[in-house]
């Protein structure tokens, strides 16, 4: 059997990931409506039979929007620490008990035969995570909304094949846009979101980390254009001799719609 990643939506105005096998299907997040989030399954020949979770990295709405509607619908549990789950509380309606799962950061846990290994990042939330997902000899790993690209997200992804990167916004747009100051500091501090240029460096340490092909996500409507990311990027790694599509994969992920299906 493979492991299947897919974008469902990435950005600011709603997040939603698929990771699953022929077996199990897993979401990480519901930032976007139920009906689009079961569309978009369909559209990539998923079931919604299949899917066996809803994995939270943290509580912002852009991430949240719909898991308790996800897990009414599809009768299917919410993954999250218990931080998050009290950050939660009274904003996703009614979960049956059952349907309540609390992880620990830090400790892995397998759904059916998916190995998921949640980890910290730096961001603006009570307890928010990455995760990465293993199957057999292949790992996947998520890293979006980091403050910045801290050595326990590199040691979390080491061993990944693929990688979904954030590349947030450009640094020059976001300083002369017209976010309030107080918000473009959030977003380019230590808790806030990651810049093409940080996304670039941080993508030269996964690739002599031996990761493969990486998908840069969580792009700014307002504050980067997926061109500008890409090539920021870009030439950040063959600055440093890495050669994209070469000796990294290097793609983009959607902002509203759905990304091309990546199978390892």
């Amino acid at each position: 059997m493979t492991l299947r990643f897919c974008s469902i939506a990435s950005g600011s105005s709603g997040n939603c990931i698929y990771v699953g096998n022929e077996k199990s299907g897993l979401l990480v997040d519901a930032g976007i409506s139920c009906k689009s989030i079961l569309e978009n399954l369909k559209n990539i020949g998923i079931c919604n039979s299949s899917i066996k979770g809803v994995l939270v990295t943290h509580e912002h709405s852009d991430h949240m929007k719909s898991i308790g509607a996800m897990s009414r619908k599809l009768n299917i549990p919410i993954y999250a620490n218990c931080k998050t789950w009290e950050a939660l509380d009274g904003n996703i309606g009614k979960v049956k008990a059952e349907n309540i799962k609390v992880f620990e950061t830090t400790k892995e846990f397998s759904i059916d035969d998916i190995i998921i290994s949640p980890f910290s990042i730096s961001h603006d939330a009570v307890d928010p995570v990455g995760y990465t997902f293993s199957f057999g000899s292949r790992k996947l790993g998520l890293a979006t909304d980091l403050g910045y690209f801290s050595q326990t997200v590199k040691d979390a992804l080491k061993g990944s094949t693929f990688v979904m990167l954030e590349a947030n916004h450009d640094i020059g747009m976001l300083k002369m846009g017209s976010y309030p100051y107080f918000l473009k500091r959030r977003i380019l501090g230590d808790h806030g979101h990651l810049s093409n240029e940080a996304s670039g460096y941080a993508a030269c340490e996964l690739a002599d980390l031996g990761v493969e092909q990486i998908m840069l996500g969580h792009l700014s409507r307002e504050n980067n254009f997926p061109q500008l990311a890409y090539e920021t990027v870009k030439g950040i790694m063959e600055q440093k001799g890495i050669i994209v599509q070469k000796d990294v994969t290097l793609d983009i992920a959607p902002r509203c719609t759905i990304s091309k299906v990546f199978s390892f």
